[in-house]
């Protein structure tokens, strides 16, 4: 399994009425989390894209424990608990200030060929980064 962690501060702006972080920020905060979590085992969005490979989301799920809120700092923890295959699928935790479990998720993206939007076996060097977590 590939576990990997981020913070963010929640800003102003993404908070509603009442201080909460406002739910649908939750999914950019997850794209954060793992952007961030493949670029610590030595994997490039950008590079993978250059290289002609795109990954949209196929499905999301959120579920909402706790409010974050203005100006915290939140920790997303991050895993991959199997090899990708066509498909990647991500689970993230979200943790307050006080290591409180405010948000859990997951989501599925596959890898498609950007030229054709066909899909895609994932790119070797991100099987090979990941594959020693899985050994």
């Amino acid at each position: 399994m590939f576990q990997a962690s981020t913070s963010l501060r929640v800003r102003y702006a993404e908070t509603d009425q009442m201080g909460y972080v406002y739910y649908g920020h939750y999914a950019m905060y997850f794209e954060v989390a793992r952007v961030e979590a493949l670029r610590s085992a030595g994997y490039s969005y950008r590079q993978m894209e250059e290289e002609g490979i795109i990954m949209p989301v196929l499905e999301s799920n959120i579920k909402y424990l706790k409010p974050g809120k203005y100006d915290e700092l939140l920790t997303i923890k991050t895993q991959i608990n199997e090899m990708p295959g066509i498909r990647i699928k991500f689970s993230y935790e979200v943790f307050n200030e006080t290591n409180d479990l405010i948000t859990t998720g997951t989501t599925t993206l596959t890898f498609l060929k950007k030229e054709t939007h066909k899909p895609s076996r994932p790119p070797a060097y991100l099987i090979a980064l990941l594959q020693p977590y899985f050994n």
